[in-house]
């Protein structure tokens, strides 16, 4: 819809629209009037910077904050002495909440350097009451805070924002709606993520997720699709299926269309080259999802499939619905019908009550299934969730030591069979010019490793054929094969 809108027709001086999206984008056109006045007033666009805090679902929803701005005709940059400057944050951790009340201390500063700046937060600590009244008592400076369930209302809360002195609120407790078809400012012209649902009814004991996104919902097929199918069209090659819990994508339909029922019509669409998804739970990994991966040409060969421990005690502590056995169970499941797969996975540290005997038994499962990569975390007591007022919070040098541990084992499994690759040719898409070393572009593989070869900007947004000839561990140096 918005490639074709023009904001110039819409009569800002009617009254807005009731349906969305067609609603935000009258509030757009009175954006871009305030940007013009800016423009005629300062001689120069105003800036605008988006700072994202936390997962693929904030990354994706910043993409379409930014272009929501880009629209209504901010100049976008990375830094934070901007006009306008926007936190998309994340409260998975505590100490994701301090480093945002951090970085509010710093805009602060510049706020009264340059009095006109305007700061705007939104995302899932937004969601939490006393962040916002925290906020509202102690960082009156901030000028607009909404969070996970309207982000689709930015553009109608800029303006409100624009139109008054104080501090524009509006936290809603859940969805009312699922609002699409609204401007994307995408980070890579050649890949995208792509929301299919919403939300989290797993309720770990650990998370404040389900809290901060409400309960699952799913997108319409045909909805998703659409986007997809115009995605490919503007030369996507390949897309990101996400939510907290794909695997449970559609339940709540009638009749209900599965997970894997969705990636089918998916593999369907031209011009798609790549299907990745992100996250799976383990309780819902059905064997007819394994079977479309298995006889599927575009789905990656890669599984991320969070463990969080091997301790079955544990993991009922954790609510994860899910035993040792059951895991391992299901890994053989998968590893047979791919043998070729890379398997990915969380692992937390130190939960209350874990035992040595427990974390011993996290490592053998780490072991005997071989993660091709895992991430690590010490556990962090969360306000809000069940697990934060258990008994028995293990000791900080205690969770220390055995973080160290598993991480060695990690990274030596990791490094095994990432050797295992050294002198065959895969194919990469090239995504960047490497950080370190202009003469290299980097890209991923079909299993999610980095490969670093030999190249320039042409190349970028091409699946190329490499020959990896260097395993560094995580990553792997390459030369051109062959390209397309």
């Amino acid at each position: 819809m918005y490639n074709e809108m023009d904001l110039d027709k819409i009569d800002i001086n009617a009254e807005p629209p009731t349906e969305e999206p067609a609603r935000q984008y009258y509030f757009m056109a009175k954006c871009r009037e305030w940007v013009r006045e800016f423009e005629k007033k300062n001689g120069r666009r105003p800036t605008a910077c988006t700072q994202t805090f936390g997962c693929q679902m904030n990354a994706r929803d910043s993409e379409k904050l930014s272009g929501i701005l880009s629209l209504c005709g901010f100049a976008e940059t990375t830094e934070e002495e901007a006009d306008f400057v926007i936190y998309n944050t994340c409260t998975v951790r505590e100490n994701a909440n301090s480093r945002v009340y951090g970085r509010l201390g710093y805009l602060h500063n510049l706020k009264k350097k340059n009095p006109d700046m305007r700061i705007a937060l939104c995302g899932c600590m937004m969601q939490e009451p006393a962040v916002v009244e925290k906020l509202k008592k102690s960082y009156r400076f901030v000028n607009l805070v909404f969070g996970t369930h309207n982000i689709y209302k930015f553009a109608e809360l800029l303006v409100q924002s624009f139109e008054t002195d104080h501090m524009v609120v509006d936290v809603w407790d859940r969805a009312e709606q699922i609002v699409e078809e609204l401007p994307v400012e995408r980070k890579y012209p050649f890949k995208s993520g792509v929301n299919i649902m919403f939300g989290c009814n797993n309720f770990c004991s650990y998370c404040i997720v389900p809290y901060v996104r409400g309960r699952e919902k799913s997108r319409e097929p045909k909805d998703i699709l659409r986007e997809i199918e115009r995605l490919s069209k503007d030369g996507v090659v390949e897309i990101m299926l996400l939510g907290q819990n794909v695997n449970s994508y559609g339940k709540t339909f009638e009749p209900p269309v599965t997970f894997a029922q969705l990636l089918q019509e998916v593999e369907k669409i031209d011009g798609i080259e790549r299907i990745r998804f992100m996250t799976s739970h383990p309780k819902d990994l059905s064997e007819e999802l394994i079977t479309v991966m298995a006889h599927s040409k575009k789905i990656c060969r890669h599984l991320h499939l969070p463990l969080q421990s091997g301790s079955t005690r544990i993991l009922q502590a954790m609510n994860r619905h899910y035993s040792k056995e059951m895991y391992l169970e299901l890994v053989e499941k998968v590893r047979n019908a791919m043998p070729d797969i890379a398997i990915t996975t969380d692992i937390i540290v130190g939960f209350p009550g874990e035992t040595e005997e427990d974390f011993l038994e996290t490592m053998e499962v780490v072991e005997r299934v071989g993660f091709d990569s895992a991430f690590t975390f010490i556990y962090s007591r969360r306000r809000g969730t069940p697990a934060a007022d258990m008994q028995e919070q293990v000791p900080e040098e205690i969770v220390k030591d055995r973080f160290d541990r598993l991480l060695k084992k990690v990274q030596e499994i990791a490094a095994q069979k990432s050797e295992k690759l050294t002198g065959s040719v895969q194919k990469v898409l090239v995504e960047s010019i490497n950080d370190h070393d202009t003469s290299l572009v980097t890209g991923k593989m079909d299993n999610n490793s980095t490969v670093h070869l030999p190249g320039d900007a042409r190349l970028i947004g091409r699946m190329v054929m490499v020959r990896l000839e260097e395993c560094r561990g995580f990553y792997y140096y390459g030369k051109l094969a062959e390209s397309r």
